[in-house]
């Protein structure tokens, strides 16, 4: 049974993965047969973030469809990812139509994986193009894959302290009762500045003291210390996506973007530092009618989970 995002009708995902130089793309694919994209939004926190194509998704802007979405590490290099993924949609027809041309709409987003392996390795045009080549509709491959290759957590005492993450996913499904039921997941790469923690608040990845095995909370550190001394942590940031295949208007879109932050901060703490670009898009497919209320609760849950599948399916 698939419980990721490709569970959502629509919805391929592909990554690309450089393991020597632990970096690597995801793209996910959101057009259908007859090239039209999903309806999308977006919403961005944090004091550090990296990202493309964010500004045609806010509500009064007339583009109402992207075609894909690339979760990238490499740092604003990783940016470069998305004209690969943009040729292989133009060499298929599928883009906006704009006069002589039809355009692909690719928002990106990245995170800064550049402490972990080389500094000289980032996700670029041929690694976007690839990540398309993989996709599937096949439950998405988490932990240390495309954009989770090179994610950690809790920085706060340096990459030396910190617990390595990846990319995790999740979907639920409601109201199967003889209706088409409501699918909501989520699609999260995981690099935070600080720890990820369970339903109890119990970290489960993150910052590690240099002499000890257990985990150091770091926002307890943080009150204790004032950051004083603190090292540069490296970037950071938690970026992904929430899809469903409920129909949504681009306003809606955008609400449900900004209510999945609710589950980031459910999991990660603390969530959205100056240190952290987080960005989460949303896309809508349109199979069926459901409240855009009830989307982005479900949307908080599925990305909270993602989070912790993330973590929990890193390697150590």
């Amino acid at each position: 049974m698939n419980t990721t995002i490709t569970a959502i009708p629509g919805i391929r995902v592909g990554h690309a993965t450089d393991a020597v130089g632990l970096t690597g793309c995801t793209v996910i694919l959101c057009y259908g047969p007859d090239g039209a994209g999903a309806v999308a939004g977006v919403d961005q926190r944090g004091g550090a973030p990296g990202t493309r194509e964010t500004d045609l998704l806010r509500p009064m802007h007339l583009v109402q469809e992207v075609h894909a979405l690339v979760l990238a590490g490499g740092s604003a290099f990783g940016l470069a990812a998305a004209d690969g993924v943009m040729r292989y949609l133009r060499e298929r027809g599928v883009g906006f139509p704009a006069g002589p041309a039809r355009v692909p709409i690719v928002p990106a987003a990245i995170l800064f994986d550049l402490g972990l392996g080389s500094a000289e390795a980032y996700p670029d045009a041929e690694m976007g193009y690839a990540a398309c080549l993989a996709a599937t509709d096949a439950p998405v491959e988490e932990g240390n894959v495309g954009a989770g290759t090179g994610c950690t957590v809790g920085k706060a005492l340096g990459m030396a302290c910190a617990t390595k993450a990846g990319i995790g996913s999740a979907c639920i499904t409601v109201g199967a009762d003889g209706r088409s039921p409501l699918q909501v997941a989520a699609l999260m790469a995981v690099n935070a500045f600080g720890d990820v923690v369970d339903e109890a608040g119990r970290v489960i990845a993150g910052l590690r003291p240099p002499a000890g095995a257990d985990f150091r909370d770091t926002l307890g550190f943080l009150c204790s210390s004032g950051a004083a001394g603190m090292p540069w942590p490296g970037g950071a940031t938690v970026i992904g996506a929430v899809a469903t295949n409920a129909r949504l208007t681009k306003e809606q879109a955008n609400k449900v973007a900004q209510m999945a932050h609710d589950g980031l901060a459910r999991a990660v703490r603390p969530a959205h530092t100056m240190f952290d670009g987080d960005t989460i898009f949303a896309l809508a497919t349109g199979q069926v009618s459901a409240s855009a209320t009830l989307v982005g609760a479900l949307a908080a849950e599925v990305t909270a989970e993602a989070i912790r599948r993330a973590a929990r399916r890193a390697a150590e």
